[in-house]
């Protein structure tokens, strides 16, 4: 008899085989212990966000918080809504080096409330299990993946290109290194392959109102700038954009049939094996 499937976000026995079709994805409640052991976790060295909360004052509270704050969290998961003032994004320069007059000098760093990260995180440990239990994440993608980094995707496309070496074959490459590959992300499309995904109806209620209607400001010298809309991309500084960037390219191996893509995060490498100069011309 086949096991039964958990629920999502629980960690599967390793005995058991995923099934070919799977179960749509929903939210499960948060418990107050989760939200508490969140809280008391926030970093300290960050500034605070468009709300001017600091974490200090959260983590210091959790005894007061932690129950009405578990409650804020899982009406926002039931209902699918989350508050304006949780999608909007304090934008603040920070100098790298050269001319401090000159705008390409500076980084931006983005600062959204820690409450809502508190709840992006929630979602995002729910969302990855997910996709871990069901192994929908292509295994050509190392960036935001346990166990992987930067030296993992070395060590597969050299041992690669050394296996074409062994056959007497020669291997072509094309780097690629998207522009502002976070800032692209069309929601539409996103929205669409979490669908694909198994993400219920209900539940993407929830993620069409994390990518929409969201804004940022600048903020400098204590003066700040007009709010304005982010109509396209994943959040910069968020706990979700990496897990929801990695899904958006996931089908990327799929589409290149003819080659090998191997990813970490929006860096990509497309390449090949012949016999020869003009069959990897040809390809």
């Amino acid at each position: 008899m086949q096991s039964e499937r958990p629920h999502a976000g629980q960690a599967p026995p390793p005995t058991v085989q995923s099934p070919c079709i799977r179960q749509e994805f929903s939210f499960r409640p948060v418990p107050v212990s989760v939200i508490t052991k969140l809280l008391r976790k926030q970093k300290m060295k960050y500034q605070s966000g468009p709300d001017q909360i600091p974490a200090m004052l959260l983590k210091i509270s959790v005894p007061a918080i932690a129950n009405p704050v578990a409650t804020l969290i899982n009406e926002s998961l039931a209902t699918g809504y989350i508050p304006k003032l949780w999608k909007t994004a304090r934008v603040v320069p920070i100098h790298k080096s050269g001319d401090s007059t000159l705008v390409s000098n500076y980084r931006p760093i983005s600062l959204l409330p820690v409450m809502s990260k508190v709840l992006e995180k929630c979602v995002y440990t729910q969302l990855r299990d997910y996709y871990q239990y069901w192994n929908y994440l292509t295994p050509d993608q190392s960036g935001f993946c346990p166990n992987h980094s930067t030296t993992t995707t070395l060590l597969k496309v050299c041992n690669d290109i050394q296996a074409g070496m062994e056959q007497g074959n020669l291997t072509g490459a094309i780097f690629l290194d998207f522009a502002k590959a976070f800032d692209t992300v069309d929601h539409g499309i996103l929205l669409e392959k979490l669908k694909n995904s198994g993400i219920g109806d209900r539940t993407l209620t929830w993620f069409q109102s994390y990518v929409s209607n969201r804004s940022q400001y600048v903020s400098i010298s204590g003066s700040s700038s007009l709010p304005l809309p982010v109509t396209c991309g994943v959040p910069q500084g968020s706990i979700l954009g990496p897990l929801l960037f990695t899904i958006f390219i996931n089908d990327l191996p799929n589409v290149c049939k003819a080659s090998t893509v191997h990813m970490y995060a929006d860096d990509t490498v497309i390449y090949t094996s012949k016999q020869n100069l003009p069959q990897l011309e040809a390809v």
